[in-house]
């Protein structure tokens, strides 16, 4: 009885397989099971960590790529309210891309343009959000406009216009409804400027409300913008919702607008003046070689 016992406690499978092997296996994965698994992190030990990446990645996008601010005027009406949010990308002035004409850029204050204006005093919170990108600045002193000119354009305004950009006229939609492209006023409303090189003309539009480069034409700038005070360029309307669009350049600004160089010019007065000449010297010719031709 005593192998019969041996097999009934279970020393050997039912089917008649030697349990040694299984008995070995089974202690195998026990040993297995009791491995000591490593333990997570809780999740509110990893929280300041997560946090600290936020805002440092968010203080790089800032710096470095986009940054939100917000427009305080009704300068830029209708193609920007008051209170909207603008994304602006920081990135292609870094590539040594300069400013356009037609864009829409914030640009720091060049010469007070700001001075006696109201600044609001912001909360610790808004402070710091701030300072890392996460909400516009209501510390920095800055200004969005639309680049007319850049350096080496000549732009004018007679009587309320059109506006004019190396003699060529703007189709300007984008101007607030009522107003006109040019101010009839003496306070820099009529106006002709040539935009020296490494600047730009900056303009709202707002015509009529709009404190920008032809107000400013006493300053040390000639009311012109310096291109490194320009931040970047405002591609995004974010907030609110209901305002969400992008900023393309306006199509009038696809035209030719470049200003011709003098000699550039002055080649070009050349050339048919010099075809003319060459064409009187062949014609003078003809005769004397056809009739030698025919001589023979």
């Amino acid at each position: 009885m005593g192998p019969e016992g041996s097999v009934s406690d279970g020393s050997d499978h039912p089917d008649g397989t030697d349990g040694g092997e299984g008995a070995r296996t089974s202690t195998d994965d026990g040993e297995q099971n009791r491995t000591p698994k490593k333990k997570q992190r809780s999740f509110w030990k990893e929280l300041p960590i997560l946090v600290g990446i936020a805002l440092v990645l968010a203080l790089l996008i800032k710096t470095f790529l986009v940054q939100a601010f917000s427009i305080p005027s009704d300068s830029m009406q209708n193609t920007l309210q008051e209170g909207d949010r603008v994304l602006v990308d920081k990135l292609t002035p870094w590539f040594g891309s300069e400013p356009e004409r037609g864009e829409v850029v914030v640009f720091h204050d060049p010469a007070g343009w700001l001075q006696g204006e109201p600044t609001l005093e912001p909360n610790p919170v808004q402070r710091v959000l701030g300072w890392i990108g996460l909400m516009p600045s209501a510390e920095e002193k800055d200004l969005i406009k639309r680049v007319i000119g850049v350096g080496g354009d000549t732009v004018e305004c007679k009587g309320t216009g059109p506006l004019k950009v190396n003699g060529k006229a703007l189709n300007e939609p984008y101007v607030y409804p009522g107003n006109t492209p040019c101010t009839v006023d003496d306070t820099g409303g009529q106006f002709k400027v040539k935009v020296p090189e490494g600047k730009i003309w900056v303009m709202g539009d707002h015509r009529q409300n709009s404190l920008d480069s032809r107000y400013h034409q006493n300053d040390k700038n000639d009311g012109m913008v310096p291109v490194d005070h320009v931040v970047g360029r405002a591609i995004v309307v974010a907030w609110p919702p209901t305002r969400w669009s992008t900023l393309p350049i306006p199509d009038t600004f696809d035209q030719n607008l470049s200003a011709a160089a003098p000699g550039a010019l002055g080649l070009a007065g050349a050339v048919p003046l010099v075809l003319w000449r060459r064409r009187r010297l062949l014609a003078a010719e003809s005769p004397r070689v056809s009739g030698t031709g025919t001589a023979r």
